[in-house]
């Protein structure tokens, strides 16, 4: 029940069917309330979770997003020493999905993109020499789901309408890009470091502290955003919360990847700048200290 990223591609043993397909691609699938297997997908879940899954899913139980993390969630590495992923937490003791009942789902509405695109999977790719991902799909056979026997046959496009995924992989394109990047750009960006990675975590998942950040006296005594782009972001409908999460995606671009499209105050940019240059020569300068009293040692030895 996982979305796919470059990469990712499936083992052999995964039931993930190893073939690409488009959105024409027609499938037989259905799942419905009485068929044998119900709730089976819902008994052990993986399922991770996008930016925007977290977002419908806090406001739809009323939290803030860091006690949704804290309750509903779980970190995970994408990569090693990488950035975050987010999954959701199983039930204490098991691995059914917390939000299971007998009638199904009691989130539906608001379930998230790979629930949604179950038993499809989304296979998001990248070229090296290209910056917008593109989609594929491939097909998830489980022994346990019963729903490919059902007569019912219809395109994945037809069947991505259907489970209202056209605004969740809108929502969720950003982050995918910002994944994709770091992951086909590999040694060349270098590992992230606490700091980059605590920002990542924080931008795409923590939405109610993003907000508070970018409410902030240090982010808006350097970051030159219009007084009504960061009104309009600051609100509590789900309208306001999807363009920070949108703004955090390009804040995120801005940071990690240099590509600058929010403007910054002259005089602030110049001081970080400064401050940047000091860092790295103060770190040089420890650098070439430690090389030389290496070196005394050597030489001392060596008498």
């Amino acid at each position: 029940m996982d979305t796919y990223m470059a990469k990712d591609l499936p083992f052999p043993e995964s039931p993930v069917v190893p073939q690409m397909m488009d959105g024409s691609k027609v499938i037989q699938f259905r799942c419905r309330k009485g068929i044998a297997c119900w709730n089976a997908c819902c008994s052990n879940i993986d399922i991770s979770l996008t930016p925007y899954d977290i977002l419908r899913l806090k406001r739809r139980l009323g939290l803030a997003s860091a006690a949704f993390l804290r309750q509903y969630a779980v970190p995970y590495e994408m990569e090693k020493d990488g950035i975050a992923g987010v999954k959701l937490k199983p039930a204490e003791g098991g691995s059914a999905c917390q939000f299971m009942t007998p009638e199904g789902c009691s989130v539906y509405e608001d379930r998230p993109t790979a629930c949604r695109y179950y038993p499809v999977a989304l296979l998001s790719m990248r070229r090296q020499d290209e910056y917008v991902d593109r989609d594929a799909y491939a097909l998830v056979r489980e022994e346990h789901c019963l729903g490919h026997n059902e007569p019912r046959n219809l395109a994945i496009d037809e069947y991505r309408a259907e489970q209202g995924l056209q605004e969740y992989d809108e929502q969720g394109r950003g982050w995918r890009q910002l994944v994709l990047k770091k992951k086909s750009s590999g040694p060349t960006v270098g590992k992230p470091s606490v700091r980059s990675r605590q920002l990542f975590f924080m931008t795409c998942y923590d939405i109610d502290t993003f907000r508070a950040f970018v409410d902030s006296g240090p982010f808006k005594d350097l970051y030159d955003v219009p007084e009504e782009e960061i009104k309009a972001m600051l609100g509590d409908s789900l309208e306001s919360e999807q363009a920070l999460m949108q703004f955090g995606f390009r804040f995120l671009r801005q940071v990690l990847f240099g590509e600058e499209t929010i403007p910054m105050h002259k005089e602030a940019a110049e001081k970080r700048r400064e401050q940047v240059r000091e860092k790295t020569a103060q770190a040089e300068r420890e650098a070439a200290g430690k090389l030389a009293r290496a070196e005394d040692r050597d030489e001392g030895f060596d008498d």
